[in-house]
């Protein structure tokens, strides 16, 4: 089984994911496999510098602060990374949860973008992670230390979290704490996966606080 777990930025996902690998998923980071692909020497960071000049690097790295702030600010540089990276990230994805099946595992693959990208014809149920708009922005203020301006540019250029409710299979409303987080998480996987899913590890210690 290949599952799918979308959410805004700032709602919580990456912390849904955590609970689903505790359950003994196999967790795809979309962002990871983003980071992998755009490595010093790698095929996609030569054609991201040509593309915005090496001015987007540091000491030979993508300093991804600097190309956040164009790409957020402007609409056909975003769509042109986007479709540089996500067909590029999607490959990868769909090979890694080819690996996690042969294992035995289910794989949940994260992605902020999924519907945007179309990657929800592969990976099937879609779980998203919503909460409120006050608390996405709040949340993501604090995790990136930006000001609201800022996070309403960020919020802006991904799909509303509504709508992203609307299209999933499933939805994990996350206003709440990690407790709530978890029970919801647990549901999900009871239902979608049954019985015969192993747990994996025992739920993370830590704090109640879901960023």
């Amino acid at each position: 089984m290949r599952m799918g777990l979308t959410g805004g930025i700032a709602c919580g996902k990456s912390t849904a994911a955590r609970c689903f690998e505790a359950l003994g998923a196999a967790v795809i980071d979309a962002d990871r496999l983003s980071r992998s692909l755009v490595e010093p020497g790698s095929e996609a960071l030569g054609l991201i510098a040509e593309h915005f000049g090496s001015q987007i690097l540091t000491e030979g790295a993508l300093n991804r602060r600097m190309l956040g702030g164009i790409v957020f600010k402007n609409d056909a540089e975003r769509r042109w990374l986007n479709d540089l990276l996500h067909p590029r990230i999607h490959r990868e994805a769909l090979r890694l949860a080819d690996e996690a099946e042969s294992r035995g595992q289910v794989a949940v693959y994260e992605a902020a973008l999924l519907f945007e990208v179309g990657a929800e014809r592969d990976f099937h149920p879609v779980v998203a992670v919503v909460t409120s708009r006050e608390m996405q922005i709040k949340r993501l203020m604090d995790r990136d230390r930006c000001d609201e301006a800022a996070a309403l540019l960020r919020l802006k250029a991904q799909m509303p979290a509504e709508e992203k409710a609307h299209l999933a299979d499933y939805v994990i409303e996350n206003d709440g704490d990690l407790v709530l987080l978890r029970a919801q998480v647990e549901a999900i996987w009871k239902k979608v996966v049954g019985e015969r899913g192993e747990r994996g590890n025992q739920w993370m210690d830590g704090g109640n606080q879901v960023k």
